[in-house]
């Protein structure tokens, strides 16, 4: 690893970027453990504590592959799949700016790699209640550099996507997609738990779930609006949006929640808020605040439908990552093809605006992306299941993966001391 440089007079940091995109940093860093609070309400009491731990453990293993290798792979120069490895260990990674941008290049590293935390984390969703905890960690580790890092490098790190002009502002496609789609992956390998459809398998803290969704609705400020990376013109429309789309969202919600059972559910506005900031997630400097109003009211529709169905299937995705993430990042992906709206900065526009071309690799992007995911997804939990067990026994996923996993419990019942109490004896 090369030595830190000291950053020169003669550079062009500016302050009030730099400023901004520390703080934006740290919000997006907050979102994994408000992803563990959202993820731990909505899974049975003796399960709280390891699906919690798997987004605790994202913040550890994603970030040390992405220093490692991870950023490299997305953001060093490379060729149109894959980064080079220019950035490995952090060379050449120091206070110096990133080329077109005012922030040094070492903050840009830090914030990106919020990104690839928060992903990793979200598609351990899929797999709660039943994946041991050893095997996810390699998955993250794995996942991080062979699945996110590369859908990272098409999008926005100089990639096939990017070079062909596809717009994602925020990360619709390594991030919502990438996670989406690598979750339904992930929920067919591990295979659905031993009680999915034969019982009713709710949520045991709805509170968690509100206070988990809010968090994230507050970090996501910091997730879209650090990603135009200055306090400009898209930074302060993201921002905005941010606030417009998943508060449409949640209203479009509300109605069908009424329609479909007569009254609105918690759980269901948690999700909403999610919903409505995946959809402005790729969209989100690039469209106008009413049309980020509609994305909000569209985007309700394909991830409502999503989680109504689901359950009549045997696949048990337990979170609904795929309808939350997947389907919300596709919709915001191909809303920006027909209305991007770019006049400060003369780049292209969507379909409704003059320009036919620019849906046309919003969808190809819609395509590349999901495909990816899942095929990365599935072949490499298939070739971890070979060297070790995915998912606990039967009787170890009846007695709850907090006792089995880390030998503690979230709520004191007992179970946890009389199994160690047997193991010790």
């Amino acid at each position: 690893m090369t030595a830190i440089a000291v950053i020169s007079a003669s550079t062009h940091i500016n302050a009030g970027d730099t400023a901004w995109m520390l703080v934006a940093t740290a919000m997006v860093l907050l979102m994994t453990p408000a992803l563990g609070l959202f993820y731990a309400g909505l899974v049975r009491s003796k399960n709280t504590l390891n699906t919690f731990m798997m987004s605790i453990a994202a913040l550890a293993v994603a970030t040390v592959m992405w220093a490692l290798v991870g950023y490299s792979l997305a953001f060093a120069k490379g060729n149109g799949f894959i980064g080079g490895l220019g950035y490995a260990l952090l060379r050449h990674v120091d206070f110096a700016p990133r080329a077109g941008m005012t922030i040094p290049s070492l903050l840009f590293f830090a914030f990106q790699a919020t990104f690839c935390i928060v992903t990793v984390a979200l598609v351990s969703g899929a797999v709660v209640e039943r994946m041991r905890f050893a095997p996810f960690l390699l998955f993250a580790a794995l996942w991080s550099v062979l699945v996110y890092a590369v859908l990272a490098h098409w999008a926005f790190g100089g990639g096939w996507l990017q070079a062909h002009g596809t717009l994602d502002f925020a990360g619709g496609v390594p991030v919502e997609m990438g996670s989406g789609f690598s979750a339904l992956a992930a929920a067919l390998v591990v295979r659905a738990r031993k009680d999915y459809g034969r019982q009713a398998l709710l949520p045991h803290n709805a509170v968690y779930v509100l206070l988990g969704a809010g968090l994230l609705w507050f970090g996501w400020f910091g997730f879209n609006g650090g990603s135009g990376f200055s306090t400009g013109h898209s930074s302060v429309l993201a921002f905005t949006n941010t606030l417009l789309t998943p508060a449409c969202t949640l209203v479009v919600w509300f109605a069908l929640d009424l329609l479909r059972g007569r009254r609105v559910t918690a759980i269901g506005a948690a999700t909403a808020i999610i919903v409505g900031c995946v959809g402005i997630t790729p969209a989100g400097g690039y469209i106008s605040p009413s049309w980020a109003m509609v994305l909000g009211a569209v985007a309700a529709l394909p991830s409502y439908a999503i989680i109504v169905l689901r359950p009549r299937t045997r696949v048990d995705e337990t979170l609904d990552v795929l309808a939350a993430h997947g389907a919300a990042g596709l919709t915001g992906i191909l809303f920006i093809g027909f209305v991007a709206q770019l006049p400060w900065n003369g780049a292209s526009n969507g379909l409704l605006y003059g320009d036919a071309g620019q849906l046309g690799w919003q969808a190809i992007a819609a395509l590349a992306g999901p495909a990816y995911a899942f095929t990365a997804t599935f072949v490499l939990l298939r070739l971890i299941g070979l060297l070790t067990p995915l998912r606990a026994s039967e009787d170890e996923e009846a007695l709850g993966m907090d006792i089995v996993q880390h030998g503690e419990e979230a709520y004191a019942t007992g179970e946890g001391a009389i199994l160690v109490s047997t193991e010790a004896a």
